[in-house]
Formats: structure tokens, C-alpha cells, sequence
């Protein structure tokens, strides 16, 4: 669903996103690229929250554990 939505945007971008447009409309291209911006926003986080995990000290008998019972699971398939 579609809603109308008064936003201010830049000239400058507005420019870029008039001359970037193709055969779409300007709205088409504005939302295609808020969507693209979003994804890489939610790429970029969870890139982040993985660094931020792996970073961190480990419990080794906790992750040996879990890969024991991984490959008991596994074998029984």
C-alpha cells in the first residue's frame, strides 16, 4: 500500500534522482533507493553485531558441546 508522504528533499539529490531515474517515476526511484539504503543499514548492523560477537572471550566447552551434539544429530539423520 501506497501513501502520500510530503518530505523536503535536497535539490542537489533531487537532481541526482531525476537525472538517475530511467523510464520510472521519480517516487519509484526515490523508493528504490530508500529500500537499497535500508538494506545496507541493516547489512552494516549486523556486520557490526557479528564483529561486536566474535570479539567477545568464549566459553570453548560451551561451543564444544554444542558441535558434539550437532554431529550426534547428524549422524542419527
Amino acid at each position: 500500500m501506497r501513501k502520500p508522504k510530503t518530505l523536503t528533499i535536497d535539490e542537489g539529490l533531487l537532481a541526482d534522482i531525476e537525472r538517475t531515474r530511467g523510464s520510472r517515476s521519480t517516487s519509484e526511484r526515490v523508493n528504490e533507493l530508500l529500500k537499497r539504503a535500508l538494506d545496507l543499514e541493516r547489512r552494516s548492523e549486523l556486520a557490526r553485531e557479528a564483529a561486536l560477537f566474535y570479539s567477545l572471550p568464549h566459553d570453548r566447552r560451551e561451543e564444544s558441546a554444542f558441535q558434539a551434539a550437532s554431529k550426534r544429530s547428524l549422524e542419527r539423520d
